[in-house]
């Protein structure tokens, strides 16, 4: 299982990591969600690896569904691309109250979303510090509450980079 992380890589970061159950600790090229056009821009770049949260920076829900920063399209474009869309549990750590609540419901979501397009998925701590690192198994229950089933929970959390066939010629 694999983690991903915000903060520096150091030590510290490797040595909790693999106290809490993982095999890798990574940090990766991971963008973070921004308005509707940013994201598009981060899934139509084949560089990117993963798109971080998409639902921050989303505002104005409607009455009747919420703005969670990925569509259909915009999934299939990052199942094109190879370009996984992560959900970090930082966020979810440091909201409050409410603004938890919706976090959360944008998640489920997007979760949706991408299980009908089959866009690959990641759930990662993405820790600002070694403190808001957590453990393998606290980041599958946070999987199974944004909707994701045990089977898709696992494959998340052992999520790797599609890679790249070349032909040799000659």
């Amino acid at each position: 299982m694999i983690d991903i992380i915000k903060c520096k890589l150091d030590k510290d970061c490797i040595n909790r990591g693999k106290d809490l159950g993982f095999s890798d600790v990574l940090n990766l090229k991971v963008k973070e969600g921004g308005s509707d056009e940013a994201n598009r821009k981060y899934v139509s770049d084949t560089q990117n690896d993963v798109l971080m949260n998409p639902e921050l920076k989303s505002i104005g829900d409607k009455v009747h569904f919420r703005r969670s920063g990925l569509n259909q399209v915009l999934a299939k474009l990052a199942e094109k691309n190879d370009v996984a869309i992560g959900f970090g549990f930082s966020f979810v750590l440091n909201a409050n109250g409410i603004e938890r609540g919706k976090i959360i419901g944008r998640m489920k979501q997007n979760v949706r979303i991408c299980r009908k397009s089959k866009t690959k998925i990641v759930v990662c701590s993405y820790a600002n510090n070694v403190k808001e690192m957590r453990g393998a198994k606290d980041l599958l229950a946070f999987a199974r509450v944004i909707g994701m089933t045990p089977g898709e929970a696992k494959k998340s959390l052992n999520w790797k980079k599609r890679e790249k066939k070349v032909k040799v010629l000659g």
